[in-house]
């Protein structure tokens, strides 16, 4: 359960914590109207969080790079103003956030952008390839990384591959003549850049930057 800024506390269901129910019927009902608001919850919460609507959920103006949070730690519009949204929008693909997570730590910490959808705005499918272009001398002090996660379960995807991603520090990725590294996602790798691919089905992609400079942050 997420307190969201201390205000909103979702209303009980009704049950205790290992009481029983003697009518069996009832019981059956009770357990079919949980089941189907769960799974109206978690699709309405991953639509909420692949087609968040508010513009500081994003890191810039036109772009589908999004924050993997707004609103601070305490998800607040404002000083006691709760925002569902972000807490929504955080909570689909990570379990905990402390206030270090909200501050932009030049040269220490870590940033975490993420994104869903194409550069036509369609969610990714793991049946086309999409191409990713870093560009070269990624700001960072530690490590960069790209990984793919299910858009059903926010783990990383499960591929033959000991992870699914794709690291600056692996000696096998490939860069190109400007120095930029072209990580692929999809079904098949491009011939000679099996380093630089991750397979994918629905999915989408976090950018990870340890101990990040400036033009990260």
């Amino acid at each position: 359960m997420v307190s969201l800024g201390g205000r909103y506390r979702p209303p009980r269901c009704g049950r205790r914590q290992g009481r029983q129910i003697s009518d069996p019927a009832a019981d059956a009902r009770t357990k079919a109207i949980l089941t189907d608001a769960a799974d109206i919850g978690a699709v309405t919460v991953g639509a909420i969080a692949c087609r968040i609507r508010d513009d500081d959920a994003f890191l810039c103006a036109g772009s589908d790079w999004r924050k993997p949070f707004f609103g601070g730690y305490k998800f607040e519009t404002a000083p006691g103003v709760s925002n569902p949204g972000g807490a929504i929008f955080f909570c689909e693909i990570a379990t905990g956030v402390t206030p270090a997570m909200a501050e932009k730590m030049v040269g220490q910490g870590s940033q975490y952008p993420w994104t869903a959808l194409d550069s036509t705005g369609r969610p990714f499918d793991g049946g086309n390839t999409c191409r990713l272009r870093l560009p070269p001398d990624i700001p960072v002090k530690d490590l960069w990384s790209v990984i793919v996660c299910d858009t059903q379960t926010r783990l990383m995807l499960q591929t033959s591959r000991s992870a699914p991603g794709v690291s600056g520090q692996s000696r096998d990725v490939k860069v190109n003549a400007a120095g930029a590294v072209d990580v692929w996602f999809g079904p098949a790798a491009p011939a000679g850049r099996e380093h630089n691919s991750l397979p994918g089905r629905g999915w989408f992609t976090i950018r990870r930057a340890l101990w990040p400079a400036g033009a990260v942050v």
